[in-house]
C-alpha cells in the first residue's frame, strides 16, 4: 500500500473537457495503484437550490442540517460518483464507487455542532480500499461516511464529510506514497497573490493563521498537513490543465507542493 497514490478531485474540474479521469484509466494501465476521492460541493448547492434549501458555509465548510444531508448523500454517493465511475470504466479503466459508509470504511463522529449533521473521522477501515486495488480495481470514493460514535437514537446513520479531509485520512491510513488535490485554482498563493510552488508544513501553517489562505483552501491545506504525518509528498494542483495529473505524477506539475 506505500506504493498507492490518492487524488482528490474537486467538483469544479470535472467538466465536458476534462483529462483527470483520462489520466487516472493511463496510470492503472501503467500499473499504478490509485485511490480517487471526489467533491461535488458545487452540484449539491445546485440541488440545494433546487429544493429551496438555503446553502450555508462555515470556514469554507457546508453546514449541514438533515435536508441538506439527505441532498448531499443522493448527490455524492449516487450521481456524482457513479457518473465518475461510468466514465472510468467507459474509457477503458477499472473502477468501483463506494461511500465511506461502505464496508464501515470511514467511521466518524460528529466534528460540531456548528456545522450540522458533518463528520470527523476517527476510524478507517482500509480493508474494503485494499481487497479492491489487490483485484485491479479504481476504488472511487464519495464523502459520506458511518455516524458510528456518540449517535443519538433519532440522528441519522451517515454524516457529510469533506472531501479534502476524507482523501487526507484515507491516504495516512494506508500510508500513501503521495496524495494530490487537483482543484480550480493554480496552487496556493501568497498575500499578494503570487503562487507558491513549495511550501514547508510550518509555511503552510501559517498561511492558514494569517487568513491568506482562506475558503476552500483551508480545508486542502489543513488535509495535506494531515497527511505529512504519514505520506512523503503531498500536492495542490491546478486540475483544470489538460493531463495535470500526468504531468504532476510523471514530470511534478507547476502546483504548490506541500513538505514536512
Amino acid at each position: 500500500m506505500d506504493k498507492v497514490i490518492v487524488v482528490k478531485i474537486g467538483g469544479a474540474t470535472l467538466g465536458s473537457h476534462d483529462t483527470t479521469l483520462e489520466d487516472v484509466v493511463h496510470l492503472q494501465r501503467q500499473g499504478r495503484l490509485l485511490v480517487v476521492v471526489h467533491g461535488g460541493g458545487k452540484l449539491i448547492t445546485e440541488w440545494l437550490a433546487r429544493h429551496g434549501i438555503v446553502t450555508q458555509f462555515v470556514r469554507g465548510e457546508r453546514v449541514t442540517d438533515r435536508p441538506t444531508l439527505e441532498v448531499a448523500v443522493a448527490v455524492l454517493a449516487g450521481l456524482v460518483n457513479k457518473e465518475i465511475v461510468a466514465a472510468l470504466n467507459n474509457l477503458g479503466g477499472r473502477a468501483i464507487g463506494i461511500s465511506g459508509a461502505d464496508g464501515a470504511l470511514m467511521r466518524c463522529r460528529l466534528e460540531n455542532v456548528e456545522l450540522g449533521y458533518v463528520g470527523m473521522v476517527e476510524e478507517v477501515n482500509t480493508a474494503l480500499l485494499e481487497t479492491l486495488l489487490q483485484t485491479g480495481y479504481v476504488p472511487v470514493v464519495s464523502p459520506v461516511g458511518l455516524y458510528a460514535f456518540d449517535r443519538p437514537p433519532d440522528a441519522p446513520q451517515i454524516l457529510n464529510i469533506n472531501g479534502d479531509l476524507v482523501a487526507s485520512e484515507i491516504a495516512v491510513a494506508i500510508g500513501a506514497e503521495r496524495l494530490i488535490f487537483l482543484t480550480d485554482v493554480a496552487g496556493v498563493r501568497d498575500q499578494s497573490g503570487k503562487l507558491l510552488p513549495r511550501l514547508s508544513s510550518g509555511e503552510a501553517e501559517a498561511l492558514v493563521a494569517s487568513g491568506v489562505a482562506s475558503g476552500g483552501m483551508i480545508p486542502k491545506i489543513k488535509g495535506c498537513l494531515r497527511a505529512l504525518t504519514a505520506v512523503a509528498t503531498t500536492c495542490i494542483i491546478d486540475g483544470r490543465q489538460p493531463h495535470a495529473l500526468l504531468h504532476e505524477i510523471e514530470e511534478q506539475g507547476r502546483g504548490t507542493t506541500i513538505y514536512r
